[in-house]
């Protein structure tokens, strides 16, 4: 009986070409610990090929200041995955962006009798109808959404 094997192994021994794949998805699992939280909110590793990880970067500043540290970069990332023998860095969008949720819309909360009673008493005051209504919208549209908001 044979000692048991990864799936891995399996399926990298049976398609040759799916190693790389393999690697690169090890390397983005395992890149906020290998490079430390602050490079890898900035980036995200792409492709491995010949031993060069191309790695995206947000922004040129990133880009610049990784490009500097390069070596230092590239020595920590091969004690880890030996396959990496050097790195390039290209401006990009990273997937991380383009996943990050959405704020949540604040839908603003509908006005108290008493509320609305306090507008009307304030817009009172003001004798043109027309700036009177646009000054109601106005104080109504402000209560509501600082009372969504947990205001006062």
């Amino acid at each position: 009986m044979r000692a048991p094997r990864r799936v891995a192994d399996l399926v990298a021994s049976a398609l040759p070409q799916i190693a790389d794949r393999l690697l690169e998805i090890r390397i983005q699992s395992r890149w906020a610990g290998l490079v430390g939280p602050d490079t890898a909110r900035r980036t995200q590793p792409g492709r491995l090929e010949h031993g060069c990880l191309t790695v995206a970067v947000d922004n040129s500043p990133w880009l610049h200041e990784l490009s500097l540290r390069e070596a230092e970069l590239t020595a920590r990332l091969a004690e880890h995955v030996p396959e990496i023998r050097s790195l390039r860095f290209v401006i990009g969008t990273l997937a991380h962006e383009a996943r990050a949720p959405r704020a949540r819309e604040t839908r603003p909360a509908p006005l108290t009798p008493v509320e609305v009673r306090e507008i009307d008493e304030a817009v009172a005051v003001i004798g043109d109808a027309a700036v009177a209504s646009a000054a109601h919208r106005l104080l109504a549209t402000a209560r509501r959404f600082s009372t969504s908001r947990g205001a006062a």
